[in-house]
């Protein structure tokens, strides 16, 4: 495995190959998640084959998927939020780690570094105040001369600029439904983090991937608002980073295909 190999599943899903390794982030590898549809072709065995690591930004069911997480069997490294390490293993996930903004843990060559995020960690929403609660989290992934910005969930947040600089941003652009709660990044607000971060490749993830069957099938305006908003934002999110005058790529990527790097484009 040679350079960086990105593809985008779907969600918050990327698969990540580099430094000889190969990491999911925030797996779901299903077509249902609790009440949601997978609208984007379905998972293949490709996109879970050979993963070394997996990072889990949050406890949202979207992100952390135990289904998705038991498709990918026991050898598989999964690392959590500080916190809630106990929670998952007392759910048949054997090899857990837990991590926290500040801190890093080594796969081989490979090196990952939390980060924070502006998000709620609850398993259940911001409004819950029952279940496990962990603080919500970004990483950096690094190896061979590469830096990734995996956002996870997140709005911009005081510190983001320390992160300037890095290769790639997998960066938020919308959600799931028709409207978006606090803790997420439009088009325009991610524009914003591409402006702070000053990558070379900005990828828009957490689009077009998700929704509620019956929104989308809907007649009228709601329905037409519904199946928009599985396609425009990650669109917009470009056309503002080119308004912006910015300097960096950005890659609109279809759900379940691969992110279409230029050769020597990062590292």
């Amino acid at each position: 495995m040679n350079g960086l190999g990105l593809r985008f599943v779907g969600h918050s899903t990327v698969r990540v190959e580099l430094a000889g390794r190969v990491v999911l982030t925030d797996p779901v590898l299903t077509d249902r998640v609790s009440v949601l549809s997978r609208v984007a072709p379905s998972c293949t065995a490709g996109d879970r084959a050979d993963v070394d690591l997996v990072l889990l930004s949050h406890l949202h069911g979207d992100h952390l998927h135990l289904p998705s997480l038991r498709l990918l069997g026991g050898h598989v490294r999964v690392v959590v939020p500080r916190g809630a390490g106990a929670w998952l293993r007392a759910r048949g996930i054997r090899r857990v780690e837990e991590l926290a903004p500040g801190e890093e843990l080594v796969d081989g060559d490979l090196r990952v570094v939390g980060v924070a995020a502006e998000h709620s960690g609850h398993r259940w929403g911001p409004r819950s105040t029952r279940g496990p609660q962990a603080v919500a989290m970004g990483h950096v992934i690094e190896g061979g001369g590469v830096r990734v910005y995996a956002a996870g969930d997140t709005d911009l947040f005081d510190g983001m600029s320390a992160l300037a600089d890095v290769d790639v941003a997998l960066l938020p652009v919308w959600g799931w439904g028709p409207t978006l709660g606090p803790g997420h990044l439009t088009p325009e607000r991610a524009a914003e983090a591409v402006r702070v971060l000053r990558p070379r490749v900005a990828v828009p993830v957490h689009w077009g991937t998700l929704a509620l069957p019956g929104l989308v099938k809907a007649p009228g305006r709601v329905g037409a608002r519904m199946r928009r908003l599985l396609v425009d934002p990650p669109r917009e999110f470009a056309a503002a980073v080119r308004e912006a005058g910015s300097a960096t790529r950005v890659l609109v990527t279809e759900p379940g295909t691969d992110v279409a790097l230029r050769r020597g484009e990062v590292g």
